[in-house]
Order: structure tokens, then sequence, then C-alpha cells
């Protein structure tokens, strides 16, 4: 029986990013209570949250502050039935200049949301993982049970939080379902994530410039990831267990560069950009997801197909090219 949505209060970490902020729509559609929990600036900046509808942003309670202030996430935890953890510092190039930052905020934050879910009772936490904990794969397609490889201090950070949210279910029984989503894309992802790149490199300049273009991803649109989020945190089977949410297909940068392209139209030369390139021992070769524990366990696969959700991701950032910064590398 799917859970009752209506009514229940949730918390949503990372909620002004840009799977959080799909997730928060989605719970408002189904009658949540959703308190947001943002990172503290002193603009009031509410991140991708701002492009929700005023009729949905009405029902949502933001709450500011930062994953690494036990404080601040007990009181936000304080009451509520169903956490989702999804912030983190998620950028892979940034975690090569600050990574001091990355491991605060990754290992920590969870750390004190697991001691705040626990302390208030919370009948569920649902825990953001990531594919890259994979490293490249030894094989493919990647069950939950490959080998873990922190290949940058993203990925390392990560695998250690993944290891708090495994240690809080084993050692005090707080009921924590991981999830590891592979690529996701869609409207509102910022240029940090290589879609995003490609297309506002494509609908602005004659060349796209990326970092290495052999690299394999598999890609879930955003509307598929959030229903995965959902799926998990209604299962009773995801308690204790990693799920990976993820397409079942790889494709290369380049061919990603190209097939952007070909939907866009017009002549572009696609580049691989030496200074965009990770260090050699740190890039990921391949990821590609076998997802037939999510298909076995909830029920879920993905219901719109990669260049569905291309041209709909173009189309949404045609319409808000202002929003980015094509002419700089955003790490």
């Amino acid at each position: 029986m799917a859970m009752k949505w209506d009514g229940k209060t949730v918390l949503v970490t990372g909620a002004g990013g840009f799977i959080g902020s799909h997730l928060v729509e989605r719970l408002v559609e189904q009658g949540a209570h959703v308190r947001a929990f943002v990172k503290y600036n002193s603009r009031n900046d509410w991140g991708l949250l701002e492009f929700l509808p005023q009729e949905k942003l009405k029902h949502v309670e933001v709450i500011m502050g930062d994953l690494r202030d036990s404080d601040a996430v007990r009181s936000a935890a304080n009451g509520v039935q169903l956490v989702f953890h999804l912030g983190s510092l998620i950028a892979i190039p940034y975690s090569y200049v600050h990574p001091r930052e990355a491991i605060e905020t990754n290992i920590l934050g969870t750390l004190n949301i697991m001691v705040a879910a626990r302390e208030s009772g919370s009948e569920k936490v649902v825990h953001t993982s990531t594919s890259e904990v994979y490293g490249t794969a030894r094989y493919v397609p990647m069950d939950e049970i490959h080998p873990l490889q922190g290949q940058s201090p993203y990925s390392a950070s990560k695998i250690g939080a993944d290891a708090i949210a495994e240690s809080f279910f084993r050692s005090f029984g707080v009921p924590v379902a991981t999830i590891r989503p592979f690529n996701t894309f869609g409207p509102r992802q910022s240029a940090r994530a290589v879609i995003p790149t490609i297309i506002t490199q494509a609908l602005t300049k004659n060349e796209i410039q990326l970092g290495s273009l052999e690299p394999t991803r598999d890609y879930t649109y955003v509307e598929d990831m959030v229903a995965g989020f959902i799926k998990v945190a209604e299962s009773a089977n995801s308690i204790g267990d990693v799920i990976n949410i993820g397409s079942n297909f790889e494709i290369a940068v380049g061919d990603l560069a190209r097939k952007v392209v070909a939907i866009v139209g017009g002549t572009k030369r696609v580049v691989a950009d030496p200074m965009r390139c990770r260090p050699p021992n740190s890039e990921v070769d391949r990821l590609w997801c076998d997802n037939s524990k999510a298909k076995r366990l909830l029920g879920w696969e993905p219901g719109i197909s990669f260049d569905q959700g291309l041209e709909r991701t173009i189309e949404w950032i045609a319409g808000n090219l202002k929003k980015y910064k094509s002419d700089y590398y955003n790490i």
C-alpha cells in the first residue's frame, strides 16, 4: 500500500538544489507538509526553490542553516515523520580545490542528520548516495555490491557519509534507506553538470568545450529520479538497504554532445579542454547502472526516454539562458 503523504511532515535537506527542488514540488503536490532545509546566505536566496510556482511555494516551510551545525539540524528535524537527506557539497571539481569543505559538509552533515533523526524518532531517513562512490566500473552493469573507490575527495566524502548512515541503522536501529542515484538531468540543473554545460554552449557558441569526451555515464530524467526517491521512502523493503536508481544504459560524453547538437541544430565543434579534465587517476571512465534491484523491490523503472528528457531540458534551458554563464567554466 502506498504511503499516505497528506498531512505528513517531511524534512528535505538540500531542498534548494536540483533534485531537491523537484522533490519538494512533488511532495507538496502529494499533500505533505514540507520543511525545506536550505544553506543560509544573507540574500535570503532559496536556490532553485525560487522556480516553484507561488501556489506551491506557499506550502513550503523554508529553514535556512548549515548541515555542519548540529543545533540547526536538530531544530529542523524536530517533529518530522520522514527525512529526505539530499544536502551535500556535490561538485567534483570544487572538491579538488576545497576537499575539507566537501568532507565536513558531507560526512559531518550526515552525522548530524542521523543523530537528529534518532533523537526525534523519525519514521524513516532516505539518505542520498551517488554513483560516484563506485569509481570506474570494474564490471557492467554496476549493481549495489560493486566495490567502492574514492577517486575524488567528493566521492570519498560520500563513501564516508554512506557508511555513517549504515552504521546508524546497524548500531541504533535508525530506519535508514540509501538511494544511490546515477547521473540525473532535467530543467533547473546548473551548468556544474555536463548536460546543461553542453546545452548552454550549443545554444550560444560554435564550439562546445568539455573535459574528457570518452567517459560514459548513465542518465535519468529528474522526474523519474524523484519517483525513485518517493518509491524508496514508501517501501518497507528499502530499510537498511542500498538501491541504485538509474536507466541501465550508458553514453559517452562526446556522443552525448553530438546528440544535443543534432537536436539544437547547426554545426558545432566538440572539443576536449584539458583545463576541464579531471586528474587522470581521478577520472571515472565508465558508469552503467544495474537497476534490477529497484525494479524488483520498488517496482520502479524510468518512464521518460533519454531523448524525450533531453528535448524537455533543452527547451527549459533555452527559455532560461540568462540564468547561465556560458562563457565561464562552472566548477
